[in-house]
């Protein structure tokens, strides 16, 4: 088994807002990329047997992390934040009908819970300086797969064109038994 000598090189500090799409970079025979102060080894053979986990070092990223919290919304059942902002995102997490004062279901039935979901997050948007024409990508959880046209009745009431990117699942239980629960991801303005 043959191993190179390892020669390291320094990619200088950027803003990861900076790359641009040019060549990908080729250093011995692995593809690499780098986003904030990397060290990449390279090696003077195509033929090394290093792995290439092995060869790429990085350093620490500056990203703060800020908790979202709103009493306009239902606080979270768990250990969990309503939402995190970090650099330009926002990650909203899972949301239920539940009325924020009372901490119960608005009602025992899909519609309302979609509207209440949606009013919450809202709030919790809001709350984080963004609103609703800001959300990139959704994520619907529903108890029962049948009620998918029911929901996109209300959701597209909320959401402008163009829509987020969306998944949408039937799951075997949600928390409360819940009808409903829906996450999503925001740009910060």
């Amino acid at each position: 088994m043959a191993w190179c000598a390892l020669k390291p090189f320094h990619v200088p500090m950027m803003k990861v807002g900076s790359l641009c799409p040019r060549a990908p970079v080729a250093i011995g025979g692995f593809g690499c990329a780098s986003v904030v102060g990397t060290t990449l080894w390279s090696c003077s053979s195509n033929r090394s047997s290093v792995p290439p986990f092995a060869s790429l070092s990085t350093a620490a990223t500056s990203s703060k992390k800020e908790a979202v919290k709103t009493e306009k919304a239902p606080a979270a059942l768990g250990p969990y934040s309503q939402a995190i902002k970090v650099n330009n995102l926002l990650f909203v997490s899972g949301v239920l009908g539940l009325i924020p004062e009372s901490g119960k279901f608005i009602s025992d039935n899909v519609e309302d819970q979609t509207e209440q979901v949606l009013k919450n997050m809202g709030e919790i948007l809001k709350a984080s300086g963004a609103d609703y024409s800001f959300v990139v990508k959704t994520t619907i959880m529903l108890a029962d797969l049948k009620d998918f046209k029911k929901v996109n009745e209300i959701y597209a009431k909320y959401f402008p064109a163009p829509f987020p990117a969306r998944s949408t699942y039937q799951v075997a239980a949600l928390p409360m038994d819940a009808k409903i629960e829906i996450e999503c991801i925001a740009e910060l303005p």
